[in-house]
């Protein structure tokens, strides 16, 4: 549980948790927070995943290796951005299956999703970014 970092899904609103994602994050401050430039589906070599579920799975891992270095983790992610080309339902429901699985029951973070033509890489399915609000005090 991160004391800074409260995820929430108010009344009056529908439950999104089925979805993958949370209506609203509140961070306290003084927070420290991170930011993570879009992370595709690319392994550390540069290749793409064959397909979109692969794609995303490894998005996610490539997601909390960029949180590692700045001592985070997913379940400090306040705000998720998805860019999906071709986004349609079955796509959305592998989306919503990964981000479950991957915060392991934790509360999941607010996210937007946008559908896009097109990303930076051919042949590039899915792109996350992310700010997240790690408990604790800054690095010197």
């Amino acid at each position: 549980m991160n004391p800074a970092l409260r995820l929430v899904n108010p009344a009056g609103l529908y439950d999104p948790t089925s979805n993958g994602y949370s209506h609203v994050a509140v961070v306290d401050c003084p927070a420290r927070l991170v930011f993570v430039a879009g992370q595709g589906g690319e392994d550390v070599s540069g290749a793409l995943a064959a397909d979109f579920a692969g794609q995303v799975r490894r998005a996610i891992e490539n997601l909390r290796t960029a949180l590692a270095c700045a001592d985070a983790r997913l379940a400090d992610v306040a705000k998720l951005t998805l860019l999906v080309v071709d986004h349609d339902a079955a796509k959305h429901a592998t989306l919503a299956a990964e981000l479950t699985r991957a915060w392991q029951g934790a509360a999941l973070p607010a996210c937007t999703l946008v559908p896009v033509a097109r990303l930076a890489l051919d042949g590039m399915l899915i792109e996350l970014d992310a700010a997240a609000a790690p408990a604790g005090a800054p690095r010197p």
